[in-house]
This record gives C-alpha cells, structure tokens and sequence, in this order.
C-alpha cells in the first residue's frame, strides 16, 4: 500500500507540473491569431536543425518555458529551412530568432542569445 501512495504521489507531482507548465509547439497561425486576438503571451522561436545555437537555447527555453510564471505561456517553433513565408512575415533573416507577444503586440526580440538570463528575459516581457 505504500508503494502505490508513493507512486501516485509522484503521478499527482508530474500532472501538477504538467498543468503549470507553458506550452511549446509547432508554428500553428489559426491558434497564434487566436491567443493575439486573446490578449494572451506568446513566443516564436526560429530553430533550424542544423543551429549550434538553436540547439543551445532549445533547453533553456524548454525549461523556462515549464516554470509555473510561464504558465500561460505559449512558444511556437518555426522551422528556418522550410517556413520561408513566416520569416518574410516577421521579417526574420537568421536562425535562433526570437520574438515575444504581448497580445498583437510585438515587446521583445533577440537574435543568437542562447544565455537563460536573456531568453528568461524575453519570455517574462510577454506576460509582465
């Protein structure tokens, strides 16, 4: 009996930290218009797979990305090598851009930072 409190404690755990976690998904522009239209916080990362910074920030904003200040949160990835029109869009000409929303409104953007105190930085002006 022990054993399975244990273990459901350590299931509730995960789901907890599932619930305040912020999303990360792939570029979906029907759901990023609807969080704009929402007022809600977003951030597009541009990674492309070959990316030696695009691989160091990956990480740092996946764990900042599952603290529970993120939670509301939601990162979209955009594809360098295959989303050309989106980085016409954003006007986006490297990999490892980032960009932050506060609603439709654009409030950050980084190029190459792959430091945590920096992507900590852009994600918290989305939601400050």
């Amino acid at each position: 009996m022990k054993r399975f409190h244990a273990v459901a404690a350590v299931f509730l755990a995960a789901l907890s930290a599932l619930a305040s976690a912020g999303e990360i998904k792939p570029y979906d522009q029907a759901v990023v218009d609807q969080l704009a239209a929402d007022g809600k916080p977003v951030v597009i990362a541009v990674h492309a797979s070959w990316c030696p910074t695009c691989k160091a920030q990956a990480p740092i904003q996946s764990e900042l990305m599952h603290e529970p200040a993120n939670k509301d949160v939601t990162m979209f990835i955009v594809d360098f090598d295959r989303d050309k029109a989106l980085l016409k869009k954003y006007n986006v000409g490297m990999q490892c851009t980032m960009f932050g929303f506060k609603g439709k409104q654009e409030v950050a953007r980084s190029v190459g930072d792959s430091t945590h105190d920096g992507i900590e930085s852009l994600i918290r002006k989305t939601h400050a």
